[in-house]
Order: C-alpha cells, then structure tokens, then sequence
C-alpha cells in the first residue's frame, strides 16, 4: 500500500485540509497502544532476568526498576506531540479561513470591467 503522504507516497506531503486532523486522530490513539507494547516487552524479558550477570544484570535491573517511569514518560511526550498536531491543525484552519475571508473581501471591492476582452 502506497502511503498518502511522506517519503514513498509519489507525491510529496498532503497538505490536505483533513491532513492534520487524520494525523491528530491516529496519534491519539497510540498512546494506549504503546504502553501495551512496553508492558508486553517487559513481560517478554522476564525470563531472562536471571541470565545476566555483571553489568548486564545492572542495566536489566535498571530497566525494571524503572518501567513505569519509562512508560509514563513516553506516553507524555506522545500526548504532548498529539496536543501540538491538534495546535496546528487550529492555526492552519483559522490561517486558511482567513486567506479566503480576505480573498472574497478584495473580490467584493474589485471592478471588473477593465479586464474584459473586447474585439475591434
């Protein structure tokens, strides 16, 4: 499947006006997804935490010690990059009503009638 947007999709970044609330939308719900994972990580390792020994077992002790904090900490910054995608998305939307609100202004005050194309 050929992505709609990025690196692959043929045609660049779409700068589409439901872009942003896709991307908002689909990020929102990873962070659920995430600490899912970590958790299924941690459980993965498990069996493995009397195999190390040294500075191995150290780290591994570490990483235990602190996993919630490790979740905690991610899912925050993933919540944080879905507030900042939601921010975007509300200055591109009002930033776009604005061009078209200034648009039909200078449109409304416009005289026309020196454009026309006449034949001799």
């Amino acid at each position: 499947m050929t992505p709609r947007w990025g690196p692959g999709s043929g045609h660049g970044w779409d700068q589409g006006a439901g872009t942003l609330v896709d991307l908002t939308r689909h990020t929102g719900s990873r962070g659920d997804e995430l600490v899912s994972l970590i958790k299924m990580l941690i459980a993965a390792a498990e069996p493995l935490a009397g195999r190390f020994n040294g500075a191995g077992k150290a780290a591994f002790d570490r990483f235990k010690e602190h996993s919630d904090q490790i979740t905690a900490d991610l899912k925050g910054h993933l919540n944080r990059v879905n507030t900042a995608q939601a921010g975007l998305e509300n200055a591109f939307g009002g930033g776009d009503h604005e061009m078209a609100d200034g648009a039909a202004r200078k449109m409304a005050g416009a005289i026309f009638d020196g454009s026309k194309f006449r034949s001799a």
